[in-house]
């Protein structure tokens, strides 16, 4: 059984989006993952199929009802169904590598979309929703979001990259950013290739190449390095050690 998304949202047409080109598209033709949405105004209230109201104790923008979002939920999640449920929220836990691997060890993911100021409290708590943020910053919906989540889950699915060592190496395989590339030519605008990098001593060049990381994560993500850091004091096992192979997660709501 091929890894299965299904996506509740308001905007069912930008799925699949970019995930239907390249490596991702690919795999999809393949059947190696698949994806159903569903729009959530088929269960809308009254004859313009509302699906948000007032904010009880005032407030700017609309909510989007518990009864309405409830009633999608149970049409769209079987009963027993093990894959999570995410609403993609700001509010949520930044979404991180770790999350990205453990949904794609399992058989798949349902993610909700939320639009609007969000979703009636109540109905996150009924459904155990799972709230996930893919960044510190607001965006006009949740597709985004889910989009990106995908994105990186999918680059985690056996066949998907077609290289593994492609994904072990990548940012945040280890807790750190990745090394900076060079390719052909070996000298451009004057600017040389580093000269370890044409020397053929592998064991150099992993060396510096693990050094770069180290430098630009302490450089541009104290938090990361900071964590690094305390794994490494404490003696425990790197992200890649604890999830498996695992590759670049963009940022995003």
């Amino acid at each position: 059984m091929s890894w299965h998304a299904t996506v509740l949202t308001l905007f069912p047409e930008m799925f699949p989006g970019p995930l239907g080109l390249s490596l991702a598209g690919r795999a999809l033709e393949e059947g190696r993952w698949s994806i159903e949405t569903h729009d959530i105004r088929t269960h809308g209230l009254g004859r313009h199929r509302n699906v948000d109201d007032t904010p009880f104790g005032g407030g700017a923008g609309m909510v989007m009802r518990p009864d309405v979002i409830g009633s999608a939920i149970a049409a769209h999640r079987p009963a027993g169904d093990p894959r999570p449920l995410v609403y993609l929220t700001p509010r949520g836990r930044l979404f991180r590598q770790e999350d990205a691997a453990r949904f794609a060890a399992g058989p798949g993911v349902m993610l909700l979309c939320g639009r609007y100021e969000g979703l009636d409290q109540r109905v996150i708590e009924e459904a155990g929703v799972e709230e996930i943020s893919i960044g510190d910053y607001v965006l006009s919906g949740g597709e985004p979001a889910a989009l990106v989540l995908l994105d990186a889950c999918l680059r985690l699915l056996p066949g998907v990259m077609g290289g593994e060592t492609s994904a072990e190496e990548e940012s945040f395989a280890d807790g750190l950013l990745e090394y900076p590339h060079y390719t052909r030519p070996a000298e451009w605008n004057d600017r040389p290739v580093p000269p370890v990098l044409l020397s053929g001593d592998h064991g150099a060049i992993r060396a510096w190449r693990r050094a770069q990381a180290e430098e630009a994560t302490r450089l541009r993500r104290p938090d990361l390095w900071a964590a690094h850091l305390s794994r490494r004091m404490a003696g425990r096992p790197s992200p890649q050690d604890m999830t498996g192979s695992v590759a670049t997660a963009s940022a995003g709501p």
